[in-house]
């Protein structure tokens, strides 16, 4: 494997983790716990993912410009690649606003107490 090939799939992974860790966990950027709520807004949520898009975006961007010639990124890459991490975060938007509920109205036949 050339270093090519290392940095495409490490920048894949980072993307999947990326696009993930605003839904798996309660706190800001995976760091600072919030005091003042018990559930992170969604405001709070969008925010953490335009956020880590950027960060990706400039990682992706750096390796482009060591690995190889830049080539001129307009809106169309830009808009792909974000419609791309969005489909990356759906596995955590389902954990956290689809399988979180339904586990929690269900008592999968166990008797009540």
């Amino acid at each position: 494997m050339n270093n090519q090939t290392v940095a495409v799939w490490l920048l894949i992974l980072l993307s999947l983790a990326a696009a993930n860790l605003p839904f798996v966990n309660e706190r800001l950027f995976g760091l600072f716990r919030l005091t003042k709520v018990a559930a992170k807004p969604a405001w709070l949520v969008v925010v953490e993912v335009l956020t880590y898009f950027v960060l990706i975006a400039l990682l992706g961007l750096a390796f482009e410009t060591t690995l190889s010639n830049p080539f001129p990124n307009g809106m169309t890459l830009i808009t792909i690649g974000f419609c791309i991490f969005l489909v990356l975060g759906f596995p955590g938007f389902v954990f956290r606003y689809l399988l979180k509920r339904k586990l929690a109205t269900q008592n999968y036949g166990l008797p009540q107490e």
